[in-house]
């Protein structure tokens, strides 16, 4: 009987994927990806890889515990396979509670390992990394220095997991001097998180994060506004428009 290691976990799942391998599958949603998209063709939802599969696994190989999968995440990753990368967050998920701060240094190896799309990032946040954050099991202080993270996909990782801190109370002031630093950011993806996160606080709180656009109008990428200031309307847009850029 094979010893039931994350190596051996992550060889079984790409042995899966290439014995079940769609190219027209694959090719579906490639429009979606402006930075590529490697994938074996078993997106459909109702595919067994979501579902008996991923059970079977996560069965099997429960002993790994948190860290064992964990690691098999990072190996998955690696290959660049977008189904790889989303079983590995459903794994995750499902340890719920258990997913805190000391999870940090694993999850950071999946970026390092290849995460490359901003789907990848976003499921990431909204199913662990977020609500980790909003249950107060990682702080913001934990994420810190993922704002200057080399990885322009887990630099977007801290404000699309801040999304989750908006679901309960919060203090505008806190999240907008967290998020200062990463305003010059010059990397599309992280400056779309940005804007998005902005939008969603303004509509909670407008005042302050109008403020705050003010203040960096002038010299923070146009594309975090662009995110930003959707909600709004066209006169509350041109408020923040660049000197010499109105009419």
């Amino acid at each position: 009987m094979a010893v039931l290691k994350p190596e051996t976990l992550a060889t079984e799942i790409r042995e899966y994927c290439a014995a079940h391998a769609d190219a027209a599958g694959a090719a579906k949603y490639a429009r979606y990806f402006k930075e590529g998209y490697d994938a074996w063709g078993l997106m459909d939802g109702k595919h067994e890889f979501w579902h008996a599969k991923q059970e079977e696994w996560l069965k099997r190989y429960s002993k790994l515990g948190l860290k064992g999968f964990l690691r098999a995440g990072e190996l998955l990753f690696r290959s660049g396979k977008y189904e790889e990368g989303g079983l590995a967050i459903r794994f995750v998920k499902s340890f719920g509670a258990e997913v805190d701060a000391t999870a940090l240094a694993g999850l950071q190896k999946w970026f390092a390992a290849g995460i490359g799309n901003w789907a990848h990032v976003d499921v990431l946040c909204a199913e662990v990394l977020g609500p980790a954050l909003g249950g107060g099991r990682v702080t913001l202080k934990d994420l810190a220095e993922w704002r200057e993270s080399k990885l322009r996909f887990q630099r977007r990782a801290v404000p699309v997991a801040m999304l989750n801190l908006l679901k309960s109370k919060f203090k505008t002031g806190e999240l907008l001097k967290f998020v200062r630093p990463m305003m010059m950011d010059q990397e599309r993806v992280v400056q779309q998180g940005l804007g998005w996160f902005l939008r969603e606080l303004w509509k909670k709180d407008r005042a302050p994060v109008e403020a705050f656009l003010l203040e960096w109008k002038e010299t923070a990428p146009r594309l975090i506004f662009q995110y930003a200031t959707e909600k709004m309307t066209t006169e509350e847009k041109a408020r923040f428009k660049r000197a010499g850029k109105r009419g």
